[in-house]
């Protein structure tokens, strides 16, 4: 079956891209060959131009098919498909009539490669419109002349910006940057690109320079790019730590491009595509990218029950979190309950700002903004509870709360009305006890904030019944989160890995290291946040419940855990919240921002007199006890796979995506080099840094857990 199909409207060939079985389209080998034979085919063809538009819902092209990169050896068939895919894109940028692009739906990677080669972008204005080059985000640069045609389109400056980031560029942002040419209705976007291509045929296009003066001026002289790409290089350096080669690379492809020619800039390009397929950093965030398409798709989507209304209770930031995406992502109704109307009428205050600021943004219409509000009702009773589907309880991680909420709400549940708790170390099989029907409780635990962080876990007991599993699955799925699916214990998988990960700062703290230097030398291993800060964030309270929890499961092990948590929080301790833990803070603009350490919390770790650690010594006792406590999981049933605990572990915890997670950092680094660091720290340390028998046994058989390492 045929990509593209062609038919003459006006004297234009219309050129439809539809991939045959799959739901978008992906640039592949088959689409480089169709539109190479459809241009020589062309050339000699009595027409005014061609338009390129998809016949897919809400896609135009959805980027590289990243399996297809997956099958070529890196470096050198890597940069010979890139290479190929640019003396194409060359021949369509030189096509003698015009070509325009009539982009709807998501246009990315790839996709927005082959637009901008096209003479001429019209855009439709819809909210499923949305363009970017994400490539950075898989260790990679854009490898069809992305970095040498965006900036010639929007500047140097504005292109890096969404080169080394991959962020989204949305309609109207595309417009004014001059990404496109033209705006326009969905449903007139042919018609509007009919237009342009008898314009073009007519007369000369002169694209309008949208730069401002400014950057016209510095991007305009050699000498003042060569400040632009130094700035690049420092902002790229100090945000990734140097533990990602694209940024870097990426500037290096724009500058030889702007200094040496496009061409010049298009062969350093296809070379270092190829060398960064090659590196492990791009092959730990290739496989991280298949990981998290699987955690989209539900494997029991046939046994999922039909959920139309869902009911949450709690409305503070996780409630409203969780019913922000269940009606703006899955566009279901939602019941938002809390103790008193007022708190509930809050709650829905929070969601209707995160949809004003996306207005605001242009990401969605003031129409879409309503229409999602209008699905949350805020409600301090249970009217309407009779039709629920689904409830997710958001309360104080209590036991005896949760079990009464249970009781309360499951009396008025339809019989198959599913209950689930969002708990983050409570044992689900406890909550359950409270149930008359306890196949029907499951967990849900989110992360905060709801609407940005990535994951869902979702954990089951032995009596959870596989079509509650499967329904809860596809609603987070709905929700847009990449979900993974663990077994029962105390601190399910998520919690208990960050236990002895956090156990371990204080560890550290206690032995003399200075907040800031802890702090620093996880973020530079590759943490987003450090540990003194993430303790702060989470809540030196929630650390002293969580300890609480937990302390029975490493106790049997021979673990004792600080009990500093606990000491903290009796002393007034509870971080951001109360603006008083590790750190101090103070109001900035009407949200509270983090400043310096805070030294009088020394007192508790041996007074202020701290000492410099080696930062590898750091790093290693770090990460170490939570890529241990990942095989424990592993050993003990908790998790279901090597897979889902590195999914947990990068979108959950923030571990460095460019190591690929827990088990892909074991198999790079060998299991036998993993027991050999643990042993040691072990003489040293005790009992917490004992290995898992599953790392034992798999490096005296020197087995990997991914079989494709």
């Amino acid at each position: 079956m045929a990509y593209l199909t062609t038919e003459r409207q006006e004297g234009i060939l219309i050129v439809t891209l539809d991939q045959p079985n799959e739901k978008v389209n992906k640039l592949n080998e088959a689409l480089i060959t169709e539109v190479q034979e459809l241009l020589k085919q062309a050339e000699g063809e009595d027409i005014r131009g061609i338009i390129l538009i998809s016949g897919k819902e809400n896609n135009f092209i959805a980027g590289a098919d990243v399996e297809m990169l997956k099958n070529k050896q890196a470096p050198d068939e890597i940069e010979d498909l890139s290479r190929r895919g640019n003396e194409l894109l060359l021949e369509l940028e030189n096509f003698d009539k015009p070509v325009v692009a009539a982009i709807h739906g998501s246009c990315m990677g790839g996709g927005l490669e082959v637009a901008m080669a096209c003479h001429y972008r019209v855009a439709s204005e819809h909210d499923k419109t949305v363009m970017a080059q994400p490539e950075v985000k898989l260790g990679l640069l854009p490898g069809g002349g992305g970095t040498q045609r965006l900036p010639r389109l929007i500047g140097i400056q504005n292109a890096l910006t969404y080169l080394l980031t991959g962020k989204n560029i949305y309609p109207r942002k595309a417009y004014k940057l001059g990404l496109v040419d033209e705006l326009t209705h969905k449903d007139a976007i042919l018609t509007a690109a009919k237009e342009a291509v008898y314009r073009l045929s007519n007369e000369k296009f002169e694209r309008k320079d949208k730069r401002s003066v400014l950057h016209q001026l510095m991007e305009g002289l050699s000498p003042l790019r060569k400040i632009i790409y130094s700035q690049a290089r420092k902002r790229a350096q100090k945000e990734s730590k140097g533990n990602y080669p694209a940024p870097p690379t990426i500037i290096d492809c724009v500058a030889e491009g702007y200094e040496n020619g496009m061409r010049a800039g298009l062969k350093m390009e296809s070379r270092m595509f190829g060398q960064l397929a090659a590196t492990p950093e791009s092959k730990a965030m290739v496989n991280l990218f298949f990981a998290m398409q699987g955690a989209k798709k539900n494997p029991n989507k046939e046994q999922a029950a039909k959920v139309q209304k869902i009911g949450v209770l709690g409305a503070g930031l996780m409630g409203s979190g969780i019913a922000n995406v269940s009606a703006n992502k899955g566009d279901y109704r939602v019941l938002l309950k809390d103790q008193n109307a007022g708190q509930a009428a809050e709650g829905k205050k929070h969601i209707w700002q995160d949809l004003e600021s996306d207005r605001q943004k242009r990401i969605i219409s003031s129409f879409e903004r309503d229409r999602i509000a209008s699905l949350v009702t805020a409600t301090a009773s249970y009217k309407g509870f009779q039709n629920v589907d689904l409830v997710i309880e958001a309360v104080f991680e209590d036991l005896d709360l949760k079990k009464s909420i249970l009781k309360e709400t499951e009396a008025l549940l339809p019989e198959n009305g599913i209950f689930a708790s969002n708990t983050s170390s409570l044992p689900i099989r406890k909550i359950a006890k409270a149930s008359e029907r306890p196949e029907q409780v499951i967990g849900m635990h989110y992360f905060s904030p709801v609407p940005k962080m990535p994951l869902l876990e979702i954990i089951t007991t032995d009596e959870t019944a596989d079509w509650v599993t499967a329904t809860a699955r596809q609603v987070g799925i709905q929700q847009g989160k990449h979900v993974i699916v663990v077994n029962d214990g105390p601190g399910f998988y998520t919690t208990r890995i960050l236990s002895p990960f956090m156990n371990e700062a204080l560890m550290l703290l206690e032995e003399g290291i200075a907040i800031k230097e802890l702090d620093h030398h996880m973020k530079q291993f590759g943490f987003p946040v450090g540990p003194a800060a993430l303790f702060d964030e989470v809540g030196i309270d929630v650390a002293a419940h969580i300890t609480k929890v937990l302390s029975d499961l490493f106790g049997e092990r021979g673990i004792e855990p600080s009990q500093k948590p606990t000491t903290l929080f009796e002393k007034g301790y509870k971080g951001k919240k109360n603006k008083k833990g590790f750190y101090q803070y103070e109001e900035k603009d009407g949200k509270t921002k983090k400043t310096n350490p805070n030294e009088e919390i020394y007192k508790y770790f041996g007074g202020a007199r701290r000492t410099s650690m080696d930062a590898e010594t750091v790093q290693q006792r770090m990460a170490l006890t939570m890529i241990n406590e990942a095989a424990w999981c592993l050993q003990e049933d908790i998790l279901r796979n090597p897979t889902d605990g590195d999914l947990g572990a990068v979108l959950g915890l923030g571990f460095p995506p460019f190591l690929g997670g827990p088990f892909r950092y074991i198999d790079r680094e060998g299991a036998g080099t993993i027991v050999e660091r643990l042993e040691s720290y072990q003489k040293e340390h005790g009992a917490r840094f004992k290995p898992a028998d599953v790392l034992k046994e798999y490096a005296k058989e020197d087995k990997k857990f991914h079989s494709d390492e």
